[in-house]
């Protein structure tokens, strides 16, 4: 029986794509697991996978197609001999049914086929299964209508009919738990795009239309803004004792071609934080706040039309070394659209560094459900005095911590931020 492949769900709030390219043509044999395209969202380019077998009997959706909306039919898969003619429209019923599972189930390199909409019933309930396990079930004379499906959005697959054939049942894998989806990006509220085009009439300007990134962007930053009480605690921070550590350590990895950087000891001074203010490491959840036990550290990286913020998981556990390296393959692929949801998803804390632009202090927005991100600034020599009463140099770094009210009160936001100062003052401490 044909078929329909469904526009994949391939983050929990995407909802339509770009089907950059397709990587199978019509007549071709596909196996489950087998990339059949691959597909831009409004963060990354992911590839598609198939969960079906069968042959690809029609391209629906041209490769390079933007605006392809989640579950609806890019391909038809039809069995030996079969056209793909055969498959019916989908249903507006059938489609609505599927959308919702394929939103909660989705999943870094997920694939979604879709049902056939004609697919036999049971006591007015739709069997769905995929064609082989239509076929096995036949040769083995099972009733597919009286097996449980375990595939995505309880699909029933080839081992669910094997299992049957044994006398067993299929047991399907345990999901990881996961978060609730947020709501659909919409775009946040303000005067209609024609009001403020007559503004501007006879003026000459450049309409930029918006990709899926700065929609998300736009959506999210509005939320933080509309419902996080944000509050900001500010410190500056002495940075010659780590510039002198870290020419030490960079001297010394020269040879394993290993170059730390300030951000690398930021980001473990973070991770190290979290640790010692426990409460700190926490998120928003709703109606209650969930405390972290890993130091999952978020770092906002830049890149064109927008930015990505991966999340370096663990990070109170891996060496200055392991996270600049990680930092920078993570930061490398974020550039070319390359982060599956789930490394840049999660996380209780971020930092976003601007100090390479020569910004010396700045208020940064929360990223939800986060409970803190760090603004960092430049590094600017500045008179100072010293321990012993006296005027001297030294090289100064601003940092502003803007905080969740709801999840950190003021006292524990002012403890964890002089945790981190105190780690960046004494970098050694990092290192026991």
């Amino acid at each position: 029986m044909a078929t329909e492949v469904l526009m994949p769900a391939l983050s929990p709030t995407m909802e339509e794509g770009t089907l950059a390219k397709w990587l199978v043509k019509e007549g071709d044999e596909v196996k489950s697991g087998d990339i059949l395209a691959e597909i831009e969202t409004d963060k990354a380019t992911m590839e598609f996978e198939a969960v079906d077998e069968g042959i690809v009997g029609k391209i629906l959706i041209a490769e390079g197609t933007a605006g392809v909306k989640v579950n609806t039919p890019i391909a038809v898969l039809v069995e030996e001999g079969e056209s793909a003619d055969a498959a019916p429209a989908a249903k507006p019923a059938a489609k609505a049914e599927a959308a919702a599972p394929a939103k909660a189930d989705a999943a870094p390199a997920a694939a979604t086929s879709a049902p056939a909409p004609a697919a036999p019933k049971s006591g007015g309930k739709r069997v769905i299964a995929s064609p082989l396990a239509r076929r096995l079930a036949k040769e083995q004379g099972i009733d597919i209508a009286t097996l449980t499906g375990t595939g995505p959005h309880g699909r029933i697959v080839k081992a669910d009919v094997e299992a049957a054939a044994k006398g067993g049942a299929a047991k399907p894998a345990a999901a990881p738990a996961a978060p609730p989806a947020p709501a659909a990006a919409a775009m946040p509220a303000g005067p209609s795009a024609s009001t403020v085009a007559k503004m501007y009439e006879g003026r000459d300007y450049e309409e930029v239309a918006l990709d899926g990134m700065r929609k998300t962007i736009a959506a999210r930053l509005t939320e933080a803004k509309q419902t996080i009480p944000h509050f900001y605690l500010r410190r500056d921070v002495q940075l010659d004792n780590l510039m002198r550590f870290r020419s030490q350590l960079n001297a010394q990895l020269e040879a394993r071609g290993v170059k730390l950087s300030v951000n690398d000891f930021i980001i473990k001074a973070c991770a190290l934080a979290l640790q010692d203010v426990p409460h700190a490491n926490a998120v928003w959840a709703g109606d209650r706040v969930l405390k972290l036990k890993p130091s999952d550290v978020a770092v906002a990286v830049a890149i064109e039309g927008g930015l990505f913020t991966p999340v370096l998981k663990d990070a109170e556990k891996k060496t200055l070394s392991a996270l600049s390296a990680e930092m920078k393959d993570l930061a490398a692929r974020a550039r070319n659209r390359k982060l599956a949801p789930h490394e840049y998803q999660g996380g209780s804390f971020a930092i976003s560094n601007l100090g390479m632009f020569g910004i010396d202090n700045f208020d940064a927005v929360i990223n939800p459900p986060h409970g803190a991100i760090l603004a960092v600034g430049a590094g600017v020599k500045k008179p100072v005095v010293k321990a012993d009463g006296e005027i001297g140099v030294a090289t100064v770094m601003s940092m502003t911590l803007s905080v969740d009210h709801r999840v950190i009160d003021g006292a524990l936001g002012a403890e964890v931020l002089k945790a981190i100062v105190d780690y960046l003052e004494n970098p050694m401490a990092m290192l026991a």
